[in-house]
């Protein structure tokens, strides 16, 4: 039994024209091509569309993508492995997730109470947060990823923190109500611009493409999403206000 591209689409949640793609850069090309032209898909080709959807989800990129199913030998094996890491994945989510929950009630309840929070174990803060991951999901922009490299070999623990600190203040400001185009959000992109032009210039269309990276990148929309539902277009709609009227 075969399945056309626009049922595939339907079923899997993916464009025909990512399916199209796939097949052009040799990741998934159909069973069959009808005499009207139409792609078909086989059971066959259905496992090697979810392995590739998989990978996506844990933000490998294409071109890894490809070398792990050509050096793959068992299919169950392969899955067998890639639920491994969909386990740890969300594990790592479960944490970030509670960090972030614990966070946002010790606020609410130092507002309650009118005292300032405080912080008897600040490692708490950052739990589930991984700063290599970050430098993984930036795949999609090689060049800014080569610099981020440079400077996290160059990072001291201390440096490490504040950057988590930083994003998990910008995970507490959307939990607390503040609009995407909001003084305290727009100060926080504006930390995230400043840190990285302190590597390399980002031009404001670079910008804009890495804040749509928060809804589009499917790690980084899961990342988000499994912290707060709505934070990755939050976060994009933030990047895009900050890009809009300041780097035109």
């Amino acid at each position: 039994m075969d399945w056309p591209i626009a049922e595939v689409a339907r079923m899997s949640g993916v464009t025909a024209r990512t399916l199209r793609h796939y097949d052009e850069v040799g990741l998934l090309p159909p069973a069959r091509i009808g005499a009207n032209g139409h792609r078909y898909y086989g059971e066959h080709q259905l496992l090697r569309l979810q392995q590739i959807l998989v990978l996506r989800a844990l933000g490998v990129g294409l071109p890894e993508v490809g070398r792990i199913l050509a050096e793959q030998v068992d299919e169950v094996d392969a899955l067998r492995g890639h639920h491994r890491r969909l386990l740890a994945e969300r594990d790592r989510l479960d944490a970030l997730a509670g960090t972030v929950s614990r966070t946002i009630a010790e606020l609410e309840q130092s507002r309650k109470d009118g005292n300032p929070m405080t912080i008897n174990r600040p490692e708490n803060l950052f739990e589930g947060i991984q700063p290599s991951q970050y430098q993984e999901s930036l795949r999609d922009f090689p060049e800014h990823a080569q610099e981020v490299a440079r400077s996290v070999a160059a990072m001291t623990p201390q440096d490490i923190e504040a950057g988590q600190r930083e994003r998990t203040t910008q995970m507490i400001l959307m939990a607390a109500g503040h609009p995407a185009d909001a003084a305290p959000v727009q100060a926080q992109i504006d930390a995230q611009y400043q840190a990285m032009t302190g590597m390399r210039p980002v031009s404001a269309e670079e910008c804009r493409t890495i804040g749509r990276s928060c809804v589009d990148n499917s790690a980084w929309r899961a990342a988000y999403e499994a912290i707060a539902p709505g934070l990755a277009v939050y976060q994009r709609d933030a990047i895009e206000a900050y890009a809009t009227p300041r780097l035109s």
